[in-house]
């Protein structure tokens, strides 16, 4: 993929540093006990994940330093999700404990990994790492108002994988990449080189 020459001040970045910004407010609901507003100002977050890229794609302001910036404001905002869900709902993640620790583990091991190898955060944006984040959201709101448990299993499966195939493009690849969508692509861009 070709990327635009790196413009810190655009308008897909702006979005992604809202993004990032979102972090202490939902910390604050969480912290005030208001679940409705933290459902809410996070909803927000995950809709701004999806117009930062899309942004990008449709004003060709796809960057290495918006890519990064919408890694580092993925891991933000996913890492607050899982404190905050600590603090809002204790009873319902020891009861969820099992695939709470799947899903968190999900999103730090690959981070782990790609920063001991390259020293810095990882940003392929895979296409699983996309479907097990918008799973991952919708059963997050669905067990957290107590409508259903069941997806939330069905999700840390989905982040499981997403997860294996980003440290296998990590351990695939032999310098530090941007938007790889798959471990084919990786594969066919170790074959090149």
């Amino acid at each position: 993929m070709n990327h635009a020459k790196d413009q810190i001040v655009n308008l897909p970045n702006l979005i992604s540093l809202i993004r990032i910004l979102m972090a202490p407010v939902l910390f604050y609901f969480a912290f005030t006990q208001q679940p409705f507003w933290f459902i809410g100002v996070l909803l927000f977050a995950v809709f701004t994940d999806v117009l930062d890229g899309f942004l990008a794609r449709v004003l060709n302001q796809i960057t290495t330093m918006g890519s990064r910036l919408d890694s580092w404001g993925d891991f933000i905002i996913y890492s607050t999700m899982a404190i905050c869900a600590w603090i809002l709902w204790p009873d319902i993640i020891l009861r969820e404990k099992l695939y709470f620790i799947i899903i968190v583990l999900s999103f730090t091991l690959p981070v782990i990994v790609g920063f001991i190898k390259f020293h810095t955060i990882i940003s392929y944006h895979t296409w699983s790492v996309k479907l097990a984040v918008a799973l991952t959201v919708l059963s997050y709101i669905l067990l957290f108002t107590g409508l259903l448990d069941w997806p939330f299993r069905i999700a840390a499966l989905f982040c499981l994988y997403a997860a294996i195939e980003e440290i296998a493009i990590t351990l695939f690849i032999q310098h530090e990449l941007v938007d790889v969508r798959t471990v084919w692509q990786a594969l066919a861009h170790r074959k090149k080189n």
